[in-house]
């Protein structure tokens, strides 16, 4: 391992400073006020940046519980017993250097994430594949994956169109999309020539992951992805995830951190509609505007929230549903308004269902799997052992707790309807799930997370709206440097708390990524 870090440090694969931060005091030097609507990562991730250097911050979120598709609620089972219940399992991967570090104000060493072993694709078609212990870094990771994969062999290269590979290796943010974005990442596929069964365990679950059908995704967005998880970063496939539920582990602490700070940190407010107003002395440096006026976000009570910047923070469908009800919006954010239409389309729904079972899985299932090639069922996770709340009810009552997730599924199809068929699924993979009794089960099918359909990264938005002091931030808000899911939600959310910082005369926060291209893409001819 430390051989691949070595030579992946040598050709440029490291962590890159994306934006140094610095520039200015450590706090704003005139009261500021900011409004940030949405409760997610994103949402909290400005808001902890802004409440540090003093502003005044108020985050608005809808639900009754902060974290958006990271989200915990508490429930209670048949039996009384107390649980919390959460949104779907999400991967804690090592290059995500700036969620990481939003987390680390609540935990400096992190030690509420621990390391999941393993990263196994299970299939009824081929044998278990496993992607968690290869080397960390490129090129020896991609090395080792030709060597080590029954679904790829050094022989099926040959029949393979390697012109058509050479995207995967030379990503360029500006190329990548100029060429592959009015492709599907199926057409991308399809021109591999791959074996069937590489094409399912390596690539099909890997576009599943990002809430989207090959079909439908464009081939620009899987390249680009692709090289964030796999070619471009020296953290390898290794992640990790909490020992505790996400209200326990991260909401709690990070409301606590920003009202600790001044911040206020209201759930249950709904944003309703955005309005520019003409005079407020909240703060409103240049970004602002330069008229000294500032924005109202009335929410769904009537109250009226005055902020000199506004951080909208909230998921596709959310954010064109409140640009829709802000009609002053038209005239001092065209652009963005035009862009919502298509914007504000989510990808498909995905389904996630919580199964308490009157027993355990075989002793030696993975924590997280991965799913190739079945009909609606994409991961598995057993969090009996992974959080410690369900490990004291499966410690209690023999029983198990396990998790299935459709990331990208049959629209129409109620929520117990999806959860019993991923559970016949998952029978097919793992035969003693059938002689395991339903104890409980809660399950739900949403539609929240962001479409990269083809030809969708043109009207995709920025962080800097066109509007003065109105800002996105959200795993679907564009990005300059590589990032995604997670992670591109904390970055968004950090850049659109330094341009406030910095229109307000304050110093900004660092922001990191991976390496910007691909490793072959200095090589390719223009």
């Amino acid at each position: 391992m430390e051989l691949s870090r070595t030579v992946g440090r040598l050709i440029g694969v490291r962590q890159h400073e994306v934006d140094p931060g610095g520039g200015g005091p450590s706090r704003v030097p005139r009261p500021v006020d900011v409004v940030v609507v949405g409760g997610g990562i994103a949402g909290m991730s400005a808001a902890v940046v802004l409440a540090e250097r003093g502003v005044r911050v108020t985050v608005l979120e809808a639900a009754p519980t902060l974290g958006g598709r990271l989200g915990a609620w508490p429930d209670t089972l048949a039996d009384g017993t107390g649980q919390i219940v959460e949104h779907g399992f999400h991967a804690f991967f090592r290059q995500y250097y700036n969620w990481r570090s939003i987390l680390r104000r609540i935990d400096p060493a992190l030690g509420f994430l621990k390391p999941i072993p393993g990263y196994p694709i299970e299939s009824a078609q081929w044998p278990v594949e496993e992607f968690g212990r290869l080397p960390k870094a490129p090129p020896m990771n991609l090395l080792a994956l030709l060597v080590r994969s029954p679904s790829l062999r050094l022989r099926d290269l040959r029949s393979m169109d390697r012109d058509a590979a050479l995207p995967l290796l030379t990503y360029d943010r500006e190329r990548t999309y100029a060429e592959l974005d009015g492709t599907t990442a199926e057409e991308l596929l399809d021109s591999l020539r791959l074996p069937d069964r590489a094409r399912a365990m390596l690539f099909e679950v890997f576009s599943h992951s990002f809430f989207n059908h090959e079909r439908e995704m464009s081939a620009a967005e899987m390249v680009a992805q692709f090289h964030f998880y796999l070619l471009g970063n020296p953290e390898g496939l290794a992640f990790d995830a909490p020992d505790e539920d996400y209200a326990t582990s991260i909401w709690g602490p990070l409301t606590r951190y920003v009202q600790d700070r001044g911040g206020t940190v209201l759930t249950g407010s709904p944003a309703t509609t955005l309005t520019r107003d003409g005079g407020n002395d909240s703060g409103g440096g240049d970004e602002s505007g330069g008229d000294g006026g500032g924005w109202l976000v009335t929410t769904a009570d009537g109250t009226v929230h005055r902020g000199g910047h506004v951080v909208l923070a909230v998921d596709p469908p959310a954010l064109a549903a409140l640009v829709e009800a802000s009609p002053q919006l038209a005239g001092l954010a065209p652009e963005l308004v035009g862009r919502m239409p298509t914007f504000g389309t989510p990808g498909p729904p995905y389904a996630v269902a919580r199964y308490w079972l009157g027993g355990d899985v075989a002793a030696g299932r993975a924590v997280f799997s991965g799913v190739s090639r079945q009909a609606t069922l994409d991961s598995v996770t057993l969090y009996h052992r992974l959080e410690n709340e369900s490990r004291r009810w499966a410690a209690a009552t023999g029983g198990s707790v396990v998790e299935l997730h459709a990331y990208a599924c049959e629209p129409g199809v109620p929520a117990g309807e999806l959860a019993e068929r991923m559970r016949a699924e998952l029978v097919t993979l793992w035969p003693e799930v059938a002689d395991l009794p339903v104890v409980e089960l809660r399950a739900r099918v949403e539609a929240q997370a962001p479409a990269f359909a083809p030809r969708s990264h043109p009207v995709r938005p920025g962080v800097r709206t066109d509007a003065p002091g109105l800002y996105l931030a959200g795993d679907g808000i564009d990005t300059e440097f590589p990032s995604a899911l997670m992670e591109r939600s904390a970055a968004t959310g950090i850049l659109a708390a330094n341009h406030i910082l910095r229109a307000e005369g304050a110093a900004a926060e660092p922001v990191r990524s991976i390496r910007p291209r691909g490793l072959l893409a200095a090589r390719r001819r223009s």
